[in-house]
Protein backbone atom coordinates (compact mmCIF):
# COMPACT_ATOMS: atom_id res chain seq x y z
CA UNK A 1 0.00 0.00 0.00
CA UNK A 2 1.44 3.33 -1.12
CA UNK A 3 0.10 6.98 0.41
CA UNK A 4 1.68 10.54 1.04
CA UNK A 5 3.26 10.80 3.74
CA UNK A 6 2.76 14.17 5.68
CA UNK A 7 0.82 16.80 3.33
CA UNK A 8 1.18 20.35 2.14
CA UNK A 9 -0.63 21.56 4.91
CA UNK A 10 1.79 19.79 7.31
CA UNK A 11 3.92 22.23 9.30
CA UNK A 12 7.25 21.16 8.60
CA UNK A 13 7.13 18.36 6.01
CA UNK A 14 10.49 18.29 3.46
CA UNK A 15 10.62 15.90 0.47
CA UNK A 16 11.50 12.51 1.41
CA UNK A 17 14.51 12.15 -0.70
CA UNK A 18 16.20 15.23 0.53
CA UNK A 19 16.12 14.25 4.28
CA UNK A 20 16.90 10.91 3.38
CA UNK A 21 20.40 12.46 1.30
CA UNK A 22 20.81 15.20 3.96
CA UNK A 23 21.21 11.78 6.33
CA UNK A 24 23.76 10.61 4.29
CA UNK A 25 22.15 7.91 2.64
CA UNK A 26 23.30 8.76 -0.87
CA UNK A 27 22.77 11.27 -3.64
CA UNK A 28 19.61 12.96 -4.06
CA UNK A 29 19.15 11.02 -7.51
CA UNK A 30 20.44 7.81 -5.38
CA UNK A 31 17.05 8.49 -2.81
CA UNK A 32 14.84 9.08 -5.81
CA UNK A 33 16.05 5.59 -7.01
CA UNK A 34 15.45 3.94 -3.56
CA UNK A 35 11.47 5.84 -3.16
CA UNK A 36 11.08 4.93 -6.88
CA UNK A 37 12.09 0.75 -5.67
CA UNK A 38 9.38 0.48 -3.11
CA UNK A 39 12.29 0.40 -0.85
CA UNK A 40 11.30 3.79 1.81
CA UNK A 41 8.74 3.98 4.26
CA UNK A 42 7.73 6.52 6.73
CA UNK A 43 5.68 5.25 9.78
CA UNK A 44 5.90 2.31 8.06
CA UNK A 45 4.13 2.98 4.99
CA UNK A 46 5.32 2.67 1.35
CA UNK A 47 6.11 6.74 0.18
CA UNK A 48 6.33 7.65 -3.78
CA UNK A 49 8.07 10.60 -5.39
CA UNK A 50 6.67 13.61 -4.41
CA UNK A 51 5.89 12.45 -0.97
CA UNK A 52 6.85 14.67 2.00
CA UNK A 53 7.88 13.67 5.70
CA UNK A 54 8.37 15.72 8.91
CA UNK A 55 11.54 14.49 10.29
CA UNK A 56 11.20 15.62 13.65
CA UNK A 57 8.05 13.53 14.41
CA UNK A 58 7.75 10.82 11.76
CA UNK A 59 10.19 7.51 11.34
CA UNK A 60 11.97 7.66 7.85
CA UNK A 61 13.11 4.03 6.98
CA UNK A 62 14.98 2.33 3.78
CA UNK A 63 14.62 -1.35 3.63
CA UNK A 64 12.74 -1.46 6.95
CA UNK A 65 16.00 0.45 8.99
CA UNK A 66 15.46 3.53 10.50
CA UNK A 67 17.14 6.65 9.50
CA UNK A 68 18.20 9.11 11.83
CA UNK A 69 16.48 12.40 10.12
CA UNK A 70 16.03 14.93 13.73
CA UNK A 71 17.82 18.02 13.51
CA UNK A 72 21.04 18.22 16.43
CA UNK A 73 21.94 14.48 16.37
CA UNK A 74 25.32 13.38 17.26
CA UNK A 75 27.52 10.30 17.12
CA UNK A 76 30.55 10.15 18.60
CA UNK A 77 33.40 6.73 18.75
CA UNK A 78 35.39 6.60 21.68
CA UNK A 79 38.23 4.61 22.57
CA UNK A 80 37.55 5.17 26.25
CA UNK A 81 41.09 4.69 28.33
CA UNK A 82 41.43 2.75 31.61
CA UNK A 83 40.25 5.10 34.88
CA UNK A 84 37.56 7.33 32.97
CA UNK A 85 34.46 5.89 34.32
CA UNK A 86 31.12 5.30 32.00
CA UNK A 87 28.63 7.70 33.00
CA UNK A 88 27.98 11.22 32.54
CA UNK A 89 28.95 12.41 36.56
CA UNK A 90 30.30 10.46 38.99
CA UNK A 91 29.92 11.49 42.61
CA UNK A 92 32.80 10.19 43.27
CA UNK A 93 34.57 12.96 41.11
CA UNK A 94 36.09 10.79 39.13
CA UNK A 95 36.61 11.72 35.37
CA UNK A 96 33.70 10.38 33.29
CA UNK A 97 33.45 9.94 29.28
CA UNK A 98 31.59 12.76 28.92
CA UNK A 99 34.87 14.83 29.37
CA UNK A 100 36.65 13.42 26.37
CA UNK A 101 33.84 14.31 23.75
CA UNK A 102 32.77 17.69 23.24
CA UNK A 103 30.18 19.90 25.70
CA UNK A 104 27.57 20.65 23.50
CA UNK A 105 25.24 19.17 22.70
CA UNK A 106 25.30 16.40 25.45
CA UNK A 107 25.38 13.25 24.48
CA UNK A 108 25.02 10.27 26.98
CA UNK A 109 27.09 6.58 26.67
CA UNK A 110 25.17 4.01 25.25
CA UNK A 111 25.98 1.12 27.32
CA UNK A 112 29.15 1.22 29.86
CA UNK A 113 32.48 -0.52 30.17
CA UNK A 114 33.59 -0.73 33.78
CA UNK A 115 36.49 1.88 35.07
CA UNK A 116 39.35 -0.70 34.71
CA UNK A 117 37.95 -1.81 30.99
CA UNK A 118 39.00 0.25 27.95
CA UNK A 119 37.60 0.31 24.31
CA UNK A 120 34.97 1.08 21.86
CA UNK A 121 31.94 3.28 23.40
CA UNK A 122 29.33 5.06 21.36
CA UNK A 123 28.22 8.59 23.10
CA UNK A 124 25.41 9.90 21.30
CA UNK A 125 21.98 12.46 21.61
CA UNK A 126 19.91 9.56 19.77
CA UNK A 127 17.21 8.37 21.85
CA UNK A 128 16.29 5.88 19.74
CA UNK A 129 19.96 4.26 18.91
CA UNK A 130 20.30 4.08 22.43
CA UNK A 131 17.07 2.21 23.19
CA UNK A 132 18.26 -0.42 20.59
CA UNK A 133 21.77 -0.65 21.34
CA UNK A 134 20.95 -1.30 24.88
CA UNK A 135 17.58 -3.04 25.19
CA UNK A 136 18.45 -6.52 25.71
CA UNK A 137 15.85 -7.89 22.94
CA UNK A 138 18.32 -6.55 20.70
CA UNK A 139 21.25 -8.47 21.29
CA UNK A 140 23.49 -6.69 19.31
CA UNK A 141 27.22 -7.98 18.98
CA UNK A 142 30.26 -6.64 20.91
CA UNK A 143 33.77 -8.01 20.59
CA UNK A 144 36.26 -8.20 23.37
CA UNK A 145 39.98 -8.76 23.10
CA UNK A 146 41.12 -10.45 26.88
CA UNK A 147 44.00 -10.85 28.61
CA UNK A 148 43.62 -13.68 31.07
CA UNK A 149 45.60 -15.23 33.59
CA UNK A 150 47.04 -19.17 32.81
CA UNK A 151 46.07 -20.76 29.31
CA UNK A 152 42.42 -21.91 29.01
CA UNK A 153 41.98 -25.72 27.77
CA UNK A 154 39.83 -26.95 25.59
CA UNK A 155 36.97 -27.41 28.20
CA UNK A 156 37.16 -24.23 29.39
CA UNK A 157 37.17 -22.88 25.92
CA UNK A 158 34.05 -25.03 25.64
CA UNK A 159 32.11 -23.76 28.87
CA UNK A 160 32.52 -20.16 27.44
CA UNK A 161 31.45 -21.18 24.29
CA UNK A 162 28.09 -22.76 25.45
CA UNK A 163 26.90 -20.45 27.97
CA UNK A 164 28.23 -20.22 31.78
CA UNK A 165 26.13 -20.81 34.93
CA UNK A 166 26.19 -17.61 37.03
CA UNK A 167 24.48 -15.73 39.94
CA UNK A 168 22.09 -13.89 37.61
CA UNK A 169 21.45 -17.11 35.17
CA UNK A 170 23.11 -18.84 32.46
CA UNK A 171 24.70 -16.54 29.88
CA UNK A 172 23.89 -17.16 26.02
CA UNK A 173 26.75 -18.94 23.97
CA UNK A 174 29.82 -17.00 23.16
CA UNK A 175 31.90 -17.22 20.07
CA UNK A 176 35.64 -17.54 21.49
CA UNK A 177 38.60 -17.65 19.72
CA UNK A 178 42.45 -18.26 21.03
CA UNK A 179 44.82 -15.57 20.29
CA UNK A 180 47.83 -16.01 21.78
CA UNK A 181 49.79 -17.33 24.76
CA UNK A 182 52.93 -16.03 26.37
CA UNK A 183 54.03 -17.10 29.91
CA UNK A 184 51.59 -17.15 32.96
CA UNK A 185 49.05 -15.22 30.60
CA UNK A 186 46.81 -15.67 27.31
CA UNK A 187 45.01 -13.16 24.78
CA UNK A 188 41.15 -14.35 24.11
CA UNK A 189 38.79 -12.94 21.73
CA UNK A 190 35.55 -13.04 22.88
CA UNK A 191 32.36 -11.91 21.14
CA UNK A 192 28.52 -11.79 22.88
CA UNK A 193 24.94 -10.01 22.31
CA UNK A 194 24.32 -9.39 26.06
CA UNK A 195 25.18 -6.80 28.23
CA UNK A 196 25.07 -8.05 31.84
CA UNK A 197 27.36 -6.02 34.46
CA UNK A 198 30.73 -7.09 34.07
CA UNK A 199 29.65 -10.03 32.09
CA UNK A 200 32.98 -10.94 30.34
CA UNK A 201 35.00 -10.53 33.62
CA UNK A 202 32.60 -12.70 35.31
CA UNK A 203 32.70 -15.35 32.67
CA UNK A 204 36.47 -16.04 33.03
CA UNK A 205 36.51 -15.51 36.55
CA UNK A 206 33.77 -18.65 36.53
CA UNK A 207 36.18 -20.75 34.09
CA UNK A 208 39.43 -20.28 36.78
CA UNK A 209 41.06 -17.24 34.39
CA UNK A 210 40.65 -14.13 35.72
CA UNK A 211 40.88 -10.99 33.66
CA UNK A 212 43.73 -8.71 33.47
CA UNK A 213 42.68 -6.88 30.79
CA UNK A 214 39.57 -6.18 28.93
CA UNK A 215 39.56 -4.06 25.87
CA UNK A 216 35.99 -3.48 23.94
CA UNK A 217 37.62 -3.83 20.01
CA UNK A 218 34.03 -3.81 18.17
CA UNK A 219 29.99 -2.74 18.70
CA UNK A 220 28.01 -4.14 16.49
CA UNK A 221 29.73 -3.69 12.84
CA UNK A 222 32.10 -0.90 14.24
CA UNK A 223 35.95 -1.34 14.85
CA UNK A 224 38.62 1.49 14.66
CA UNK A 225 42.34 -0.08 15.40
CA UNK A 226 43.50 3.68 14.86
CA UNK A 227 42.15 5.62 17.72
CA UNK A 228 43.94 5.73 20.71
CA UNK A 229 42.98 5.88 24.43
CA UNK A 230 41.08 8.57 25.31
CA UNK A 231 40.27 9.77 21.12
CA UNK A 232 37.51 10.47 19.57
CA UNK A 233 35.77 10.54 16.10
CA UNK A 234 32.29 11.29 14.83
CA UNK A 235 30.97 8.17 13.41
CA UNK A 236 30.38 8.04 9.77
CA UNK A 237 26.48 8.03 8.00
CA UNK A 238 26.96 4.55 7.02
CA UNK A 239 28.13 3.88 10.45
CA UNK A 240 25.52 4.93 12.04
CA UNK A 241 23.17 3.10 9.63
CA UNK A 242 25.10 -0.16 10.60
CA UNK A 243 24.07 0.48 13.71
CA UNK A 244 20.64 0.93 13.38
CA UNK A 245 20.59 -2.40 10.82
CA UNK A 246 22.55 -4.59 13.13
CA UNK A 247 19.40 -3.69 16.54
CA UNK A 248 17.18 -4.19 13.44
CA UNK A 249 18.56 -8.01 12.47
CA UNK A 250 19.21 -8.96 16.12
CA UNK A 251 15.33 -7.68 17.34
CA UNK A 252 12.46 -10.24 18.58
CA UNK A 253 12.68 -13.42 16.15
CA UNK A 254 15.58 -12.95 14.16
CA UNK A 255 18.14 -14.53 15.77
CA UNK A 256 21.29 -12.71 17.51
CA UNK A 257 23.86 -11.29 15.22
CA UNK A 258 25.98 -8.17 14.46
CA UNK A 259 23.32 -7.62 11.99
CA UNK A 260 23.67 -7.38 7.99
CA UNK A 261 26.27 -4.98 6.38
CA UNK A 262 24.36 -1.98 5.56
CA UNK A 263 25.64 -1.91 1.97
CA UNK A 264 27.20 0.40 -0.28
CA UNK A 265 25.91 3.91 0.32
CA UNK A 266 24.19 4.48 -2.89
CA UNK A 267 25.61 7.26 -4.94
Amino acid sequence: MTRPATTLSDPTPERVQKVLARAGIGSRRACEELITAGRVTVDGVVVVLGDRVDPEHQQLAVDGIPVATKAGLVYYLLNKPVGVVSTAHDPEGRRTVVELVPAEPRVFPVGRLDYDSEGLLVLTNDGDLTHLLTHPRFGVEKSYFLEVEGSPGPAAIRRLRDGIDLEDGRTAPARVRRVQAAGTTSALEVTIHEGRNRQVRRMCEAIGHPVRRLVRTRIGPVRDRRLGPGAWRDLTPREVRGLYAAATASGPGSGHGSGPDPGPTPQ
